[in-house]
This record gives structure tokens, sequence and C-alpha cells, in this order.
């Protein structure tokens, strides 16, 4: 009986409960999980990389830092509010706007069709879209007029029925359009291949039309997707100025958007083209943030 008793103490001390030490201070637990969250996240880097991806960034910031250092502060306000600077902005905000919404009217569908079917010469399909992204504008500024001009393709038609396109209003938003459709098909159908077809396979089985399912399934998931592919047709839009000036030409108030005005007054008045060039780039900077905090809010 004393040798059981004894095993129950033995037991009982066993069992019994280690004494916690002092419990640590708020400081210490914020150090201890900011330690393990970057334990955790960030793994661990060659120092030699730090070089050359500042040597790249300082390759890109270094040129605009360099415009705005030049800017003649005095004169600014009168260089960018001058009438031909004035009406230069306002027609490449509204064909931009413009190519931007014919943009979205036609790379919907492309998106659609590159990221949902499945048929012959598909790639090949893939390959003819993105090509406007390694084509050099002035390029596809010639092939516009080739295509639409009063000798081209289908430039007799046109003039039949009364329709210039070369050299007008027209042929910027269409210069635009063609160099730009390309960033919201490759955004959109990235974003509609990572959504993938679970959903869609589920509104279908659920009775939904294959309209219903694309305007109220698919296309409500990749809004962000398809907002950052417009948000960045707009800007590619905005600083189009290669297939411009070969389609449009450079008329003012016409086909002289704010790209060719900065190319002319760098023939005849540098300062107003410097102004104008920092203009662009504030313009095209608040165009990509708006785009990447998109992109951001999305994750």
């Amino acid at each position: 009986m004393t040798t059981h008793r004894g095993s129950e103490r033995v037991e009982g001390a066993r069992t019994e409960p280690a004494r916690a030490g002092p419990a640590p201070t708020a400081s210490a637990r914020r150090t201890l999980t900011r330690g393990r969250d970057r334990e955790a996240i960030t793994p661990g880097l060659p120092r030699w990389v730090f070089v050359p991806a500042v040597v790249g960034a300082a390759f890109i910031l270094l040129p605009i830092a360099a415009i705005t250092l030049s800017v003649d502060v005095g004169s600014f306000p009168a260089l960018v509010t001058s009438e031909s600077s004035l009406t230069a902005l306002g027609l490449s905000l509204r064909t931009a706007a413009t190519a931007t919404g014919l943009c979205l009217v036609l790379g919907i569908p492309m998106a659609i069709v590159l990221a949902r079917a499945d048929f012959p010469g598909q790639q090949a399909l893939r390959s003819l879209v993105l090509l406007p992204l390694v084509l050099p504008p002035v390029v596809g500024g010639i092939a516009l007029l080739y295509t639409f001009g009063r000798q081209g393709l289908l430039g007799g038609t046109l003039s039949v029925l009364g329709v210039q396109v070369a050299y007008s209003t027209v042929a910027v938003v269409l210069a635009q359009t063609f160099v730009s459709l390309p960033f919201l098909v490759v955004s959109l159908e990235g974003s509609l291949r990572t959504l993938g077809q679970r959903y869609e396979a589920v509104a279908a089985t659920l009775g939904a039309r294959p309209s219903t399912v694309l305007w109220r399934v698919s296309l409500p998931l990749v809004l962000p997707g398809l907002l950052s592919g417009a948000i960045l047709a707009f800007a590619r839009s905005l600083g189009e100025f290669g297939a411009t000036i070969a389609f449009a030409g450079s008329l003012q108030g016409v086909t002289r958007t704010l790209p060719l005005e900065i190319y002319l007054q760098r023939e005849t008045n540098p300062d107003a083209a410097v102004a104008l060039s920092l203009v662009l780039v504030v313009v095209a900077l608040v165009v990509i943030s708006a785009a990447g905090a998109r992109r951001t809010s999305s994750l």
C-alpha cells in the first residue's frame, strides 16, 4: 500500500504542469512575430542581385529626373497652357478614350475566344493578335494606310461611300486602337485563364445560358484584370506617335496629338517640348499608378 501511494505521488508529480515563466512583454511579442513573418515570407536573396536591380532602376529614373530638372519653372505654366498645347492635349485625351472604348468592344470577345475556345490555328491567331506589341509603330501606321487609305485595300470602297479615313481624327483613333488592343487582350485572357472554368461550370449546371454565364459570372470575376487592361490600353493610346504620324499626319486640331506636338516643338521651341514631355510623363504615371493600385486591390 505504501508503495502504491508512493507511486501515486510520483505519478502526480509527473503530471503536474511546469510552472510558467514570466510572460513576454508586448514589444517582445511584436519583435518575435515580425521575425517569424520575415523568415516565413522573405527568402534569402544573393546580395549581387541588388546591383543590377539598382542600375536598371537608375537607367529608367535618371532620364525622367533629367526632364524634370530641365524644365524652366518660371515659364512652365505659359508653355503648357498655350493654345496649341491645350488643343493637342485635349485631342489626345479624347482619341485615347475613344480608342480604349473600341479596344473594350473588340478586345473582350477576342480574349474570351482565346481563353475559352479550342480550335485549329488558335496559337497562330494569338501570335497575330500580339504582333503590334513587337511591330514598330510606324510599320503599323503604313499597314493601316494601305488598308484604309484612298488607294488601300478598303480605301476604294470607303471613298465610294463618301468616307475619308486617312489623315483624319478617325485615323488617329484607329492607329491608337491598333497598337493598344493587345494590352487589353493579354491582360483579360490571362485573368480568364487564371480564373478557370469551375464557376462557369457551376452556373451552367444550374441552367444559366452562356450569355448569362458570361455577363453574370465570368466578367464580374475578372473585372480587376479587365480594368487594368483598359487602363494600360489608354496609357498606350495616349503615348502613340509612330502609327499616328504615318497614317493620320499632323494637322493641328485634327490629328496632332500631344506626342506629335512635342516632336514639332522640339525643333522650334525646346523649352515647350520639355514642358509638354513632363506633362505626358505625369499623366502616364497617374494612369500606371491607377492600374497598379487596381491590381493590388484585387489580390
